[in-house]
């Protein structure tokens, strides 16, 4: 029988909006794909950079969307970004959390303590919440001129909406930036940690990483070190993977997840 695509890889790390679905849409086939992926062996994770939404409510989408998953295939950059802190400090240290209640269940779960004031924080953790405001951004800004550790769960400056393209977490991690003249430790893609967690949690060694985006997506898995696959489902074209230098672009490109089973 001829190889396909899957046959040269372990694990699949495949990202969401875009490439499995397009807002409320699931991408045609996309389903089959991945459960066709996962009857030859492979290893299955969403990787996503939202932090908003806990794995299970990640997990409870997809279901309802028709993929058959569970919560042990879903990781978040939420995720990602506790365990760089709980890497870093102490047990029981506390967090100032910039996010939903998602995130600071992440951090809970490493055994950190979050809090929402500058007094006593040694780090800040920060993920999109559509409620963050000034006072919550300014306690961060006193936390970290005061040396508190930073970490961003991503910086995508923009979130994809039914009404345009509205301030991602991104968008506000640059106020923070501007505000304390300092650099936040990044989780989410195009930063390695949440691929790199994903791959060691299913113990791939050779993982290949899926998505619609060269800037988050298949740059995560160049700096990764990552084989990849844009999918042509979502933002980025193949024009503009061409006009990238030969190492920025993605191993392979096609037009959907149905390349995954076709000779390569």
């Amino acid at each position: 029988m001829s190889e396909t695509l899957v046959d040269r890889y372990d694990a699949l790390l495949i990202d969401l909006d875009g490439t499995v679905y397009r807002g409320k849409e699931v991408v045609p086939g996309a389903a089959d794909e991945i459960a066709k992926a996962r009857a030859k062996g492979l290893g299955i994770r969403y990787v996503t950079n939202n932090a908003s939404r806990s794995p299970q409510a990640v997990a409870d989408h997809l279901v309802e969307l028709g993929f058959d998953t569970s919560i042990d295939e879903v990781s978040t950059s939420a995720q990602a970004g506790a365990a760089m802190l709980a890497d870093r400090l102490p047990k029981r240290s506390t967090v100032l959390v910039l996010g939903t209640k998602a995130l600071q269940a992440e951090v809970l779960k490493r055994g950190l303590t979050p809090t929402d004031t500058a007094e006593g924080a040694v780090a800040v953790l920060q993920g999109l919440s559509m409620d963050l405001g000034w006072r919550e951004l300014a306690e961060a800004a006193v936390a970290i001129r005061g040396g508190a550790l930073w970490v961003a769960c991503n910086v995508d400056a923009t979130l994809p909406t039914e009404r345009g393209l509205l301030p991602g977490n991104g968008a506000l991690v640059e106020a923070l930036k501007a505000a304390t003249e300092q650099e936040p430790l990044v989780a989410g893609k195009p930063a390695t940690p949440l691929l790199q967690q994903a791959a060691k949690e299913l113990g791939a060694h050779r993982p290949l990483v899926i998505g619609d985006r060269l800037d988050t997506d298949i740059l995560g898995a160049v700096n990764a070190g990552m084989d990849s696959l844009l999918v042509l489902t979502g933002v980025s074209t193949e024009q503009e993977a061409q006009a990238l230098p030969e190492e920025l672009r993605p191993t392979y490109v096609g037009a959907d997840l149905s390349v995954l089973h076709r000779l390569p």
